[in-house]
């Protein structure tokens, strides 16, 4: 299970729950360590007029009225945050209801040249930065993992969230071929559980979040 006070993306980056204490403070955009795989990292190569997939973060208090992504859907952003169910207090009576999986990040789709000016005016709202890229080169993610990864969150009401760093050899399973559902076309893999007749499949953003979902059999195709 995902460990949201030792979550990171390089491996060696501090939770983004506690940086954002430091959103008052005058906190430098982050860029991510030499252990981030950068494979699957795109390099925006100065298109700046391209839409991609930027990988930011938002430094308020979880609890803020107004947290970045609601700020960014106002101004009719394309946004993704993971999240998932969980028992809340609310007015003395206890609700379930959906929240972000990691406080703080955020997928934003969208053109630099549209991101940058709220980025300039919010300064609680940060991309993240290549390590090895251009000056200041924000991260983003392939188009292809992305969408792929949108699919499997939204294909399953109990997806398991981990970092990458919480998966081992021993939990990664066959490679398989999906025929059929939300994750039709793509190829994964499956997760080991032992004693179980459900099956459940990993779906990665590399080097930043990794989901577990469940799938049908019939869905499933050994490669």
């Amino acid at each position: 299970m995902l460990d949201l006070q030792q979550f990171n993306i390089s491996g060696r980056i501090r939770s983004l729950a506690l940086k954002s204490k430091m959103a008052a403070k005058n906190y430098p955009p982050h860029s991510l360590s030499a252990e981030t795989p950068t494979h699957n990292v795109v390099s925006t190569g100065g298109q700046k007029h391209q839409k991609h997939w930027f990988v930011m973060r938002d430094l308020k208090r979880p609890n803020a009225k107004l947290p970045a992504y609601k700020m960014l859907e106002d101004k009719c952003f394309e946004v993704f945050i993971p999240t998932k169910w969980q028992v809340v207090t609310k007015l003395g009576k206890r609700v379930r209801e959906k929240v972000p999986v990691i406080n703080g990040l955020l997928f934003v789709h969208s053109e630099r040249t549209l991101l940058d000016p709220i980025v300039e005016l919010n300064s609680t709202l940060q991309y993240y930065y290549r390590k090895g890229g251009g000056y200041r080169e924000p991260m983003v993610v392939r188009d292809d993992d992305m969408d792929k990864f949108i699919s499997a969150v939204n294909s399953s009401q109990n997806s398991v969230f981990y970092s990458p760093q919480e998966i081992t050899p021993d939990m990664i399973g066959s490679k398989v071929h999906i025929i059929g559902g939300n994750l039709d076309g793509y190829d994964v893999s499956l997760l080991k559980i032992k004693g179980s007749r459900k099956k459940r499949i990993f779906v990665e953003l590399p080097g930043i979040i990794v989901v577990s979902v469940e799938i049908e059999p019939e869905f499933i195709q050994l490669i």
